[in-house]
């Protein structure tokens, strides 16, 4: 079932507020279908359908938030704030699509305060790329130069060597969900095209936001790419080549951690290709995708 306008409307009030908004300007136009919803909710009915026939701007479309006071004749409905002792990391999913519930996502990592109190991440929010319908999602630790720039995970030589995995195992990018721990790239100081690792600190603010989208996904099975994202999923410690080579459980969905394309990109060791193409031929065995000779072969040496 689809989400109704007024719905949305709250989880979009409910987004402002987890990020510390406390006031937002609205349109004439919005004002007032607040107002009839505010008046019929006090009277325990409905809004009456309008007797335009031209229809009316959606209260969804309120212009960026804004130091105006609220109207006086409208004050906040009590419902809409935050419940006592309530975490300030705490996300509400909206009813509706999966489509909308992204879309949500989406809207409130851009503006996300526990990130962006740190001042240590950049601008830039990069959220996610692929199918949302799919059993297989692949999570990396944050975007880097490329990805900031395209605005896409996984973009650049690492997304080509990601690609080629890919095609190796018989899929494409948009037959998958990739996405980040954290959505923003780590800053560094007088910054080109370098790029760092997250923190755990900036591992922990984000990790509310990719929580959700597995949430949200729902996949059957979760590659863990690089050591970072294995750590900040699991809350192990431990370095990849201590990780992989079994599957993990984060709450029933098993993980399975690899190395991160860019390792591969550093290496450039048939041995080490090896490690990384057993890890994916484990997930295919596991998700009953069709494995031919030749794929097992792949890096094995010859005789």
């Amino acid at each position: 079932m689809s989400a109704t306008p007024n719905s949305l409307f709250r989880h979009y009030l409910d987004s402002l507020i987890q990020q510390g908004t406390t006031r937002a300007s609205l349109t004439d136009e919005a004002r007032n279908v607040l107002r009839t919803w505010y008046v019929a909710a006090r009277q325990g009915g409905r809004p009456a359908a309008s007797a335009s026939a031209s229809p009316k701007p959606s209260p969804l479309q309120m212009s960026a938030p804004a130091p105006a006071p609220a109207p006086a004749e409208m004050p906040e409905p009590p419902e809409l704030l935050p419940q006592s002792g309530e975490p300030a990391s705490s996300i509400t999913l909206p009813e509706g699509t999966m489509e909308d519930k992204l879309q949500y996502l989406r809207h409130l990592a851009q503006n996300w305060k526990p990130a962006r109190e740190l001042n240590s991440l950049r601008d830039t929010m990069v959220f996610a790329t692929g199918n949302p319908h799919t059993k297989l999602m692949l999570i990396g630790e944050a975007p880097g130069y490329y990805e900031e720039v395209q605005q896409e995970p996984f973009v650049g030589r690492a997304g080509e060597k990601l690609n080629q995995i890919l095609r190796a195992m018989g899929l494409s990018r948009d037959m998958v969900y990739i996405s980040n721990i954290v959505k923003f790239r780590p800053a560094l100081p007088n910054q080109r095209t370098n790029n760092r690792a997250p923190t755990p600190e900036e591992i922990e603010a984000c990790l509310p936001i990719i929580m959700h989208e597995i949430r949200v996904i729902q996949p059957k099975m979760i590659i863990a790419l690089g050591g970072t994202a294995a750590v900040g999923l699991l809350g192990e410690q431990g370095s990849v080549s201590s990780m992989r080579g079994r599957f993990h459980d984060l709450n029933g969905i098993p993980v399975r951690v690899t190395y991160h394309p860019s390792y591969l990109l550093r290496s450039d060791s048939p041995r080490e290709k090896r490690k990384v193409w057993e890890d994916m031929l484990a997930v295919m065995e596991r998700l009953d995708m069709p494995i031919s000779e030749k794929q097992r072969g792949y890096f094995l040496p010859r005789e």
